[in-house]
């Protein structure tokens, strides 16, 4: 008895549904073969700095540490080799013209550094020593010259010290006359202009700009 069952014609290949087959193109298609590695191109990969694309933002803002800031007394002048711009020599009677002078010096917009021997000299020093000391730590010296100055021997001993370089150093030894006339005038000092104290200001501000003349020299 034949079977009901047709075969199919000689040739011919059983037809799949056209989704299934759509399906395997689209997979052919988009499979590409694996390369597998070569050590040229690992190596080269692996020992291939990073670009700076590739670090991170906290990397890449890193920057070198900036040099401290430079003092004042760098800046090569020579100012700042000695301790002071001024050291005011005085008799005891005149303390109070003295610190009124050095605070006009120190409170100016120059801010000049001086020298008051009851108020800067080491406590315990020897005050030959300390004034020694003052005077060569100071670029100018200031006399203040009264009737008191020229009866107190310890004054004298100051001018004559001020005065020790006074041949390789002009400018640098400023007399100040207050309260005596032309004639009192020290004949130690005769070869220096003095700054006249009797203008309303007492002479300040010419032996402010005496000293800043000198100062000006060492730049």
């Amino acid at each position: 008895m034949a079977s009901s069952t047709s075969l199919p014609a000689p040739g011919s290949r059983p037809k799949k549904p056209r989704g299934k087959m759509a399906d395997w193109f689209r997979q052919t298609l988009l499979k590409k073969p694996k390369r597998p590695d070569s050590p040229e191109s690992t190596s080269s990969r692996t020992s291939q700095p990073p670009s700076q694309d590739r670090l991170s933002p906290s990397l890449s803002l890193v920057t070198s540490p900036s040099l401290p800031p430079t003092h004042a007394s760098d800046s090569g002048s020579s100012r700042w080799s000695k301790d002071y711009d001024v050291c005011v020599c005085h008799s005891e009677e005149d303390l109070v013209a003295a610190q009124n002078l050095v605070s006009y010096l120190e409170g100016s917009t120059t801010s000049l550094r001086c020298f008051l021997q009851l108020r800067d000299a080491t406590p315990g020093g020897a005050i030959v020593s300390e004034l020694c000391q003052a005077l060569i730590n100071s670029h100018c010296r200031v006399l203040l010259i009264t009737p008191g100055f020229l009866q107190d021997p310890w004054c004298k001993y100051q001018m004559l010290q001020a005065l020790t370089e006074a041949p390789g150093a002009e400018g640098r030894t400023i007399p100040l006359l207050s309260g005596l006339s032309r004639d009192a005038y020290p004949p130690e000092l005769r070869f220096m202009y003095y700054v006249d104290g009797r203008g309303p200001d007492g002479g300040f501000r010419q032996v402010k700009e005496a000293v800043m003349r000198y100062l000006q020299t060492l730049s």
